[in-house]
């Protein structure tokens, strides 16, 4: 006998609404949900593999602990003992520090992953923090923390209402979106060209996004930020800078236009690969439209200059006062955001706060960065101990960072290492307890990250579609056992984790006047509070002291958790809206355009503006079916166009001696791999691509279907010394590669 259930989908930034088809414990099918306030009925092949990502048979069932020298099976009870033994002496000799922490992109795919690391974080008190965002996204951050005061405060394209988009670096038909949580992200570029509208994609590749643009523009890898600083300068010099309102709250406009005056587009078109005369055109168009939005992605980030073209993607859509309007780039407001505070000068954001230990990387956002995991591992220094154990949460640095080689050998050195994964993969091969999570049918679900960049205000929860299977533990469980047994409190109820957090955080409200519930006793609040889990207690509260909610009765009709169980297909909260300057939290109260950091970055920027590549570079790519490493053990997701191969220009092909399909190595600076070739004329000549989340052959993993097909890693191309240095972003685009074939053609 069949049901259904609802299922917002966790596999990527998109979040779509699901209808499962469920048999006994096993889901069978899934399909778009068509009442889903926010995709409306719209799945992709990864929504529509659901039962099978579900499913997989090597998921793990229970936690490994290594016994003389073998993971073998063992009790939930075990498996913490073990935590507990591995960790706490490690913290008590050697301090906080020698404990490194690796929390991987999924962890913002699952509710345990937005509420626990945060929590592991604070009460561990380690600096050692490395996450998937400095390989990934964190340019962004460190370009809108120093713009607006907060990292977390990044606009998105108002997708639905905009005249004019232009992408650069992004790439949304394969993505579906990242860092702009859009459904049907396809639907709505072709609904806007429908409505007369105009596309603009930046991209070395002729991506499917780029097919369905008006213009497509071939920039050269790493040329982004003199791109996007030219047309600032077209601006400037052809007088078409109009804030609008928002000039009032801009500050730094005198000081951007003199720091922008060497950065003519006849300066910087040979280092960008595109013509003077396409650039003025882009900035004139960008200046005439009646609203337009700029939008920057990964491969806008994962360059040299990630920071400054991140921001210049913001100043551009500041100059042309398309920032906070509609139509233009907007500020979402998430249900579980914060109460809103009243407009006015903040503390702002600062880098830098302290340093990685063997090279001296800057801190940002709280991390180090994920190219220094290795160096901090297995290099000794004066500065301090080394990481000497690891707690690594739905990470996979071994394939997602560069040079895995090294990192794997490290990881080999350490005294103790905890995974918290569903597979034993690359990197948990290497842990001395597995800890795995049920999989996501078995979980609750609620978008925190993602509802804070989505293009429209909505809030949606499901709890577990099917109830937990015998054996299994639920993941916020896990991690809530997790902090306990790594802070000493090994053995005390789980529950008591969320019961301090709920605890710390009405201690924190009754005394803000701006909290609706200023004032008043926080165990009466507390006593309040429904779910049937410390979860849900802790997204009741959340929910209850957010933007939009009831207040614990200052508003009858506001959110709460009660509210959103009784409208399982979620709640419409309206298009996003003006709010500058509210969310501004600079020093100054207002958007500081050229903060001291990027002032100081740009000579660097200036210098590039005279240097030439010579030779291939090395872009990556991704596929609608895949999601980093974690999605080829899937048939349903792999195979088809999802293969490993090395995308090459005919012209450049010809040039070298390479044969479609004939294998060809490439060589890096930190290594060298050998993938079959893949000849098209879909990207630029000098530029050759590798897909991402490969290279599945190393011994000791349970991933057999990705091991019948491994592909390559294209970070062990990398050394790990190519970083952005504001951000401390991995450079994996635009880097230079040897490709040399290895069949001679007849």
């Amino acid at each position: 006998m069949s049901r259904t259930a609802l299922r917002i989908c966790p596999l990527c930034e998109a979040t779509c609404g699901l209808t499962l088809t469920i048999e006994g414990t096993r889901v069978t099918g899934a399909r778009g949900d068509r009442d889903d306030v926010f995709s409306r009925g719209f799945i992709c092949p990864k929504g529509a593999s659901f039962g099978a990502v579900d499913g997989d048979p090597d998921r793990l069932r229970g936690p490994l602990v290594r016994r003389d020298g073998v993971l073998r099976e063992a009790t939930w009870e075990e498996a913490f003992d073990a935590v507990a033994a591995g960790l706490r002496p490690v913290v008590e000799r050697y301090g906080p520090h020698a404990v490194g922490v690796v929390l991987g992109n999924p962890n913002v795919h699952t509710m345990a992953g937005a509420l626990y690391p945060q929590v592991l974080l604070g009460a561990l008190g380690t600096r050692s923090v490395f996450t998937a965002s400095t390989v990934d996204q964190m340019p962004k951050h460190v370009s809108c923390g120093l713009l607006y005061g907060d990292a977390n405060a990044i606009p998105v394209p108002d997708l639905d209402h905009t005249d004019h988009l232009l992408l650069i670096g992004a790439n949304p038909l394969e993505s579906n979106g990242s860092l702009c949580t859009a459904a049907d992200f396809p639907g709505k570029l072709k609904a806007l060209k429908a409505r007369g509208g105009t596309l603009t994609v930046i991209d070395p590749r002729r991506t499917r996004t780029a097919k369905l643009a008006d213009r497509h523009i071939t920039v050269r890898p790493g040329g982004d930020a003199l791109l996007l600083a030219a047309m600032t300068h077209v601006l400037f010099d052809e007088h078409l800078v109009d804030m609008g309102e928002l000039a009032a709250h801009v500050q730094g406009i005198d000081e951007l236009r003199e720091h922008m005056r060497d950065f003519t587009p006849e300066a910087v078109a040979e280092a960008s690969g595109v013509d003077a005369a396409e650039i003025r055109a882009l900035a004139r168009e960008l200046a005439a439209a009646p609203t337009a939005a700029v939008y920057g992605r990964i491969g806008s980030c994962t360059v040299p200059h990630g920071t400054l073209a991140s921001w210049l993607v913001d100043v551009l859509n500041i100059l042309t006062g398309n920032l906070d309007r509609p139509g233009g780039a907007l500020f979402p407001q998430a249900a579980t955001d914060r109460t809103p505070r009243p407009a006015g000068p903040g503390r702002g954001f600062a880098l830098g706060r302290w340093h990685s230990r063997v090279s001296q990387y800057p801190e940002a956002k709280g991390e180090l960065p994920l190219s220094a995991l290795a160096e901090e591992i297995d290099t000794a220094t004066a500065e301090g101990e080394p990481i000497r154990t690891l707690i690594a949460v739905a990470a996979n640095p071994v394939l997602s960072a560069p040079d895995g080689t090294r990192l794997d050998k490290a990881l080999d050195s350490l005294d103790f290492m905890v995974s918290v994964d569903p597979y034993l993969n690359e990197t948990a091969r290497h842990a001395d307890v597995v800890l795995p999570p049920p999989p996501p049918s078995q979980s609750p679900h609620h978008d925190f990250a993602f509802n804070t960049l989505a293009v429209r205000n909505q809030v949606r929860y499901s709890r577990p579609a099917i109830p937990l299977e015998p054996g299994r533990m639920a993941e916020t469980e896990i991690l809530a056992r997790l902090i306990l047994a790594a802070t000493g409190m090994h053995g005390a109820d789980p529950a008591a984790v969320d019961t301090m957090v709920i605890d710390q955080t009405l201690a924190k409200a009754v005394k803000d006047p701006n909290s609706p519930v200023h004032g008043r006793d926080p165990h009466e609040i507390a006593a309040l509070l429904t779910g049937d889990t410390g979860p849900e207690r802790r997204l009741d509260m959340m929910l209850r002291l957010g933007p939009y909610g009831d207040g614990f009765g200052v508003r009858p009709d506001g959110l709460s958790l009660g509210q959103l169980l009784a409208h399982p297909h979620g709640i419409d909260l309206g298009p996003l809206t003006s709010r500058i300057p509210q969310p501004l939290k600079t020093r100054s109260g207002k958007i500081e355009l050229l903060p001291r950091p990027i002032a100081d970055d740009l000579p660097r920027l200036r210098q590039a503006m005279s240097e030439r590549a010579d030779g291939l570079v090395l872009v990556g790519r991704r596929h609608l079916r895949s999601n980093n490493s974690w999605m080829h053990n899937v048939p349903a997701l792999t195979g088809g166009t999802n293969r490993c191969t090395l995308h090459i220009h005919p012209e450049d092909a010809e040039r070298l001696g390479v044969v479609d399909g004939a294998p060809v190595r490439v060589k890096g600076a930190g290594g060298e791999v050998t993938a079959p070739a893949e000849i098209t004329d879909g990207l630029r000549r000098g530029v050759v691509s590798l897909p991402h989340g490969w290279g599945h052959d190393r011994p000791g993993t349970r991933l057999s279907h990705a091991a019948t097909d491994p592909g390559v890693n294209v970070n062990q191309l990398l050394d790990g010394s190519l970083l952005d240095p504001l951000s401390g972003n991995a450079v994996l685009n635009g880097v230079p590669v040897e490709v040399a074939a290895l069949v001679t053609p007849l």
